[in-house]
């Protein structure tokens, strides 16, 4: 059975973005950038929130005139080419070839768990990864802490209750950045 892997960054307080929205305090740096290149290889489809979607949607098709980053250069192919499926329960499609699905999350994505194949990937974003949390679909949750305090903004897991989770792998990037990599038990 595939693994549903819910791929992060995060604020030293627990943001995926600052009070305004801002999502630039991120560093990819070369060991980083490295590891978020290996953990797509294992994944053959990104998934991704409604609006999590329209970003990706809108910076990868264009980023080629708009960034010099090499981790950008990258992935932009790799995005390219990768199947994409969207959690929205208001899209009824999506650009880039993309499949939508929400409209029965629980049933949805326990059959695209169920189908052969690599792991799927679900990038950034918390509405998704919260419903998904919820119905207890996530199999690993790879959170990267970068060494910023936002102060406000989007929590990683918004309203959520406890949830008991099992750390199976800690690594350290550029002398910056730290993965921690966590189970449900």
């Amino acid at each position: 059975m595939r693994k549903l892997i819910y791929w992060v960054h995060q604020s030293v307080d627990g943001f995926i973005e600052g009070p305004n929205g801002e999502f630039d305090w991120p560093v990819m740096g070369p060991e980083l950038s490295a590891y978020s290149l290996e953990l797509t290889d294992r994944a053959d489809a990104f998934l991704y929130g409604g609006k999590v979607w329209g970003l990706m949607s809108w910076y990868w098709p264009r980023v080629e005139q708009t960034s010099q980053d090499p981790h950008d250069a990258r992935f932009a192919p790799i995005w390219a080419r990768t199947p994409k499926i969207v959690i929205s329960r208001t899209l009824e499609s999506a650009e880039y070839g993309a499949r939508v699905i929400g409209r029965d999350l629980a049933a949805e994505v326990t059959e695209l768990k169920a189908q052969p194949g690599r792991d799927l990937l679900l990038t950034g974003g918390s509405g998704a990864a919260a419903a998904l949390t919820e119905l207890g679909l996530i199999d690993e949750y790879q959170v990267v802490v970068h060494p910023v305090v936002l102060g406000g903004g989007t929590p990683v897991f918004p309203g959520k209750d406890r949830l008991d989770l099992r750390l199976t792998a800690t690594r350290g990037f550029d002398g910056r950045s730290v993965l921690l990599r966590y189970e449900r038990p």
